[in-house]
């Protein structure tokens, strides 16, 4: 006898730090849409170190609404951890991700659940074509995203927009870290999954609490970005890398080398001598080089994947 399918339909999974105040009527919202296009879902909240009674509120929304899951951090770890741990929660066959400011509507959740269940996207990310946010954020952003579709050759507008929706196997065969919740359409595209669509999405002002933006993250997101790009090249593959250099280098060392070499023998037999010369250490110092990063290669490769596991957070409590 085949088994029923007992999963939720929808997961949601809502990051948030000290945001209170936004909880109840956020909770609310999803929980009257979902109902209204009769949805099974389940809500993940998140809690990254909250110094407000965050927690509490959500423990308190857990006794009202059965569908609401929780995780509290003991300390705030980013927007990335969360992000990672709730995606390890979900249980639904589309796994949709909001901010928990109501910046982000719920009432995209059906139109998103469509794209993604009959039009067969690995992953449709929010656009908020028209923002509500301070300059000190959109200028940023737009820097931001141009960038990324630069290196990443994806070409979405909005990348770090919190409201998007995947396809479950996406979320549970990608690790998301440091700051790079911001780079999901890259790591998916690096993963297999390739069909990425973009969505037009409602964006509201702010309406509880201050924003969490700032200029560390913008520096921090940048880094992350040459990072993904590079691992996404060369993370399975880092001899590819280094041993090209490595090998250029050496080369081109090594033939210079036999050049001042043969022009000493032969044609310019009374100068000084040889270690005397300023192209012979030029030619040393780029055989040592290219030998180290072929061997940096080499190494790479023996702990690619390897590593340990850098998503070991600390849970100060869970519902």
């Amino acid at each position: 006898m085949e088994e029923k399918n007992t999963n939720p339909q929808i997961s949601i999974v809502i990051p948030l730090l000290n945001e209170a105040e936004s909880l109840p009527e956020l909770t609310q919202w999803i929980d009257k849409v979902c109902k209204e296009n009769n949805f099974s879902y389940e809500i993940i909240f998140v809690d990254d170190g909250s110094t407000d009674n965050s927690w509490e509120i959500i423990q308190q929304l857990k006794e009202r609404y059965p569908v609401v899951k929780g995780v509290s951090f003991r300390r705030n770890y980013g927007k990335s951890a969360a992000l990672n741990i709730g995606f390890q929660e979900a249980q639904g066959d589309v796994v949709i991700t909001m901010d928990a400011d109501l910046q982000d509507s719920p009432e995209e959740i059906p139109e998103l659940y469509q794209m993604i269940k009959e039009e067969g996207y690995d992953l449709i990310s929010g656009w908020k074509k028209k923002r509500y946010d301070p300059l000190s954020k959109t200028i940023p952003t737009k820097l931001f995203n141009g960038a990324t579709r630069f290196m990443s050759g994806i070409q979405l507008n909005d990348f770090n927009c919190g409201l998007k929706a995947y396809k479950k196997d996406l979320v549970k065969s990608i690790e998301v870290y440091g700051e790079m919740h911001r780079y999901i359409p890259v790591i998916a595209k690096t993963a297999g999954f390739t069909k990425i669509g973009e969505k037009v999405v409602h964006h509201q002002e702010r309406k509880y609490g201050t924003t969490k933006f700032g200029l560390e993250r913008f520096i921090n997101g940048f880094l992350d970005l040459f990072s993904i790009t590079f691992i996404g090249k060369f993370g399975k593959r880092p001899m590819h890398f280094f041993g090209t250099l490595g090998t250029l280098m050496f080369v081109i060392g090594f033939f210079f080398f036999v050049y001042i070499g043969v022009d000493k023998l032969f044609f310019d037999t009374d100068a000084k001598l040889l270690a005397n010369r300023t192209g012979f250490f030029v030619a040393l110092t780029a055989m040592i080089i290219g030998f180290q990063m072929f061997l940096a290669g080499f190494l790479g490769e023996m702990i690619a994947r390897n590593s340990p596991n850098r998503n070991n957070y600390q849970i100060k409590d869970k519902l």
